[in-house]
């Protein structure tokens, strides 16, 4: 028997026996605060945290060290950072890195371009609301440039600290707390888990939509249509939220499925929120990627002058993967400009996104070109993160389906897969006795015995009596193989034990 008892989950949620007293500050916390789901990753994240401090004092165990593929988080999960970003921030940071030939022409160039634009020459100064405005302007070009020359106006980007943040924000503006019916958001199952807890502090209903997964996670207007309707008397749905690339369910939209939703928002006149991240994390050969914007665009008028969109990207989720710098934008289409000042004034209220992530987010959108003495390099180092995480992908086609009890959908964009897990009944049953959820009680055991930090599936959504793990794959090679032996030995013990 392991040594992870079947009930840890519950010993680590916890609170140590500490007494809440009339005077605790408990009282006074929101309803709408009290009602956000504690993630069933913060238990796993907790007996992480017991394990490596276990393993550090020489505790034996099968394995030496933890593989944490639970975030989206590719440098820790062994992805190097892209030279040609961390000699430019390295130079704003410390310009005395420019005297000399330490760094190439076009990293001294770069850098001395951008600290141009920083107020006081300093990524210690603040900038404007809306970021720095030339970097804002190199954000509307290369908006420009991914959309086949669709016209993007600066005044219309907001830059800020990581997508999430603005996307909370548009939601705060959506969402009216003290409306009757409450505010309603259509939003996948299943869906990024921050996004679901975001709508909950708000006050918001979330209207939940089912994607398809025998049809590699289709979204179908059939199930917009139910999710609606399903609404009525419940809430008044004012928005629809879509995720493209998926997360976590790994798929892409075609420009059929894209068209196909921009029909129905404009139809049920409802906000389109376009989350956007992945987009430059497609593998599928014959997949593309087409953003919300361009699609709306080319169905032309009376569609592209009067449904409302919001479409986010970020820093963090592309190839770079800069998750620590937080810093990501917002384009808004076809927004009231009354509207518009609101969202200023609320946009406002943080100042300004990390000059140091500003930095990040222009070289995402201005790379190195030909000619210029970093491109080489460049295009090496990206060209081996593509070529690793296409990898990755087929590996764990591969390996995951050939398990008894799991199946899973082709990666074809993103940065994660979603498989679905076919638990014997006596393991359920086992998990209900110890009072946690099945996957949750599945990547516990997994945690404990194999050394392997994956996020179980009801953090992000699944249909009923479904459930589903998902993990990383934007990792270095070496790691997803290792971490994919773990997982297959680990299995088979598992479902050998409760067969």
């Amino acid at each position: 028997r392991s040594s992870c008892s079947d009930c840890v989950g519950l010993r680590l949620v916890s609170n140590k026996g500490r007494k809440i007293t009339d005077m605790s500050v408990l009282q006074e916390i929101g309803s709408n605060v009290r009602n956000m789901k504690q993630l069933e990753n913060s238990v796993l994240a907790r007996r992480t945290t017991q394990i490596k401090e276990e393993l550090r004092q020489g505790v034996r165990k099968s394995y030496k060290e933890v593989i944490d593929v639970s975030w989206g988080d590719p440098h820790k999960a062994g992805v190097k950072p892209l030279s040609f970003v961390r000699q430019v921030l390295a130079a704003c940071l410390y310009p005395q890195l420019m005297d000399g030939d330490k760094l190439l022409v076009d990293v001294r160039q770069r850098a001395q371009r951008l600290l141009k634009a920083c107020t006081g020459g300093s990524v210690g100064s603040y900038s404007a609301t809306a970021g720095i405005p030339e970097i804002v302007q190199r954000v509307s070009e290369f908006i420009m440039r991914r959309d086949g020359g669709v016209p993007s106006h600066p005044e219309n980007i907001y830059i800020c600290p990581g997508s999430q943040w603005a996307l909370t924000n548009i939601l705060t503006v959506l969402v009216n707390p003290e409306a009757s019916p409450r505010t309603g958001v259509l939003t996948p199952v299943p869906c990024h888990s921050t996004t679901v807890l975001s709508l909950t502090a708000l006050g918001a209903v979330v209207v939940p939509y089912y994607l398809r997964e025998e049809s590699g996670w289709a979204l179908e207007v059939e199930e917009l249509q139910r999710a609606l309707d399903s609404a009525k008397g419940v809430c008044n749905p004012l928005a629809l939220y879509v995720i493209n690339p998926g997360n976590p369910a790994g798929y892409v939209q075609s420009r059929k499925s894209v068209q196909e939703v921009i029909r129905f928002a404009a139809e049920k006149r409802l906000f389109l929120l376009a989350d956007e991240v992945y987009q430059e994390c497609v593998y599928g050969e014959k997949t593309e990627f087409v953003s919300y914007k361009r699609a709306l665009a080319e169905m032309g008028p009376p569609l592209s002058d009067r449904v409302e969109l919001a479409s986010f990207h970020t820093a963090s989720k592309s190839l770079m993967g800069e998750c620590g710098l937080r810093c990501g934008y917002v384009e808004l289409v076809n927004l009231d400009p009354t509207v518009m000042k609101h969202i200023n004034s609320l946009f406002s209220t943080n100042a300004c996104a990390p000059v140091l992530g500003q930095i990040a987010l222009d070289v995402m959108m201005n790379p190195p070109q030909p000619g210029d003495p970093s491109y080489h390099l460049y295009v090496k180092e990206t060209q081996h993160i593509r070529t690793s995480v296409t990898e990755n992908v087929k590996r764990v086609d591969e390996v995951i389906n050939s398990l008894p009890g799991f199946s899973c959908q082709l990666v074809e964009g993103g940065a994660f897969a979603f498989p679905r897990l076919f638990l014997p009944p006596k393991a359920t049953k086992r998990a209900e006795e110890a009072g946690i959820q099945p996957d949750t009680f599945y990547c516990l055991r997994l945690l404990e015995e194999a050394g392997v930090l994956l996020s179980p599936g009801t953090d992000y959504g699944q249909k009923e009596g479904t459930y589903h793990i998902r993990f990383c794959i934007m990792t270095s090679l070496d790691i997803m193989e290792e971490l994919l032996r773990r997982l297959s030995i680990f299995h088979k013990r598992f479902m050998k034990e409760f067969s």
